[in-house]
């Protein structure tokens, strides 16, 4: 499978568990977690970016770390949302999960408070290097990403975490597809003159 391929793979189902997070309760899920199913196989593949971007230059190189330090945390968060979901309606042991998650910084900053937003600041700092050529595209992508965290952690509200979403996925998908997107514009040039 080409890796453009597994890039938009991941931004579907990245999108997809963003449009079940904005839902609010994920408790309801009975069998199986799929919000964060989708979320983690998403975040695993758009690890992909780092292999289709240009890679010839220092912003590539920290965008790429960066990319896969948020892949990484998006892994542990998932998996402690796994575990939370398996509590059911268990709200004394979430709360006792959640309470002892809080007093561990090793677990609390890495895996839920700064680790999971490093994989939106690495696919940014990968839109930096389109910023002369596809200035649209990558404002999207520069600018929807601090508002997906901005939305979940200041304002708290899933329809603007799941717009934010959409707007960084939308950015990326248009980066990706940049050369075939420039060449249908070319063909529509040529066909009105």
């Amino acid at each position: 499978m080409k890796t453009r391929n597994l890039c938009l793979i991941g931004l579907i189902l990245f999108v997809t568990s963003y449009v079940f997070f904005s839902q609010g309760s994920l408790g309801n899920q009975k069998y199986i977690d799929v919000a964060h199913w989708f979320n983690l196989i998403g975040a695993v593949l758009l690890y992909s970016f780092n292999n289709v971007f240009p890679k010839k230059n220092t912003i590539h190189s920290v965008a790429s770390l960066l990319t896969i330090i948020g892949v990484v945390a998006h892994i542990g968060l998932c998996t402690i949302d796994f575990i939370m979901w398996s509590f059911g309606n268990s709200d004394m042991g979430r709360n006792a999960l959640s309470e002892q998650i809080s007093n561990t910084p090793l677990i609390l900053y890495p895996f839920i408070i700064v680790g999971p937003s490093m994989l939106f600041t690495g696919l940014a700092a990968h839109a930096l290097n389109f910023i002369k050529t596809s200035p649209i595209s990558s404002l999207l992508v520069i600018l929807g990403g601090p508002f997906v965290g901005l939305s979940y952690f200041v304002w708290n509200n899933g329809n603007l975490i799941l717009a934010s979403c959409v707007i960084f996925a939308t950015g990326l998908a248009l980066l990706l597809y940049r050369n075939e997107i420039d060449n249908m514009r070319e063909k529509r040039i040529h066909r009105s003159l």
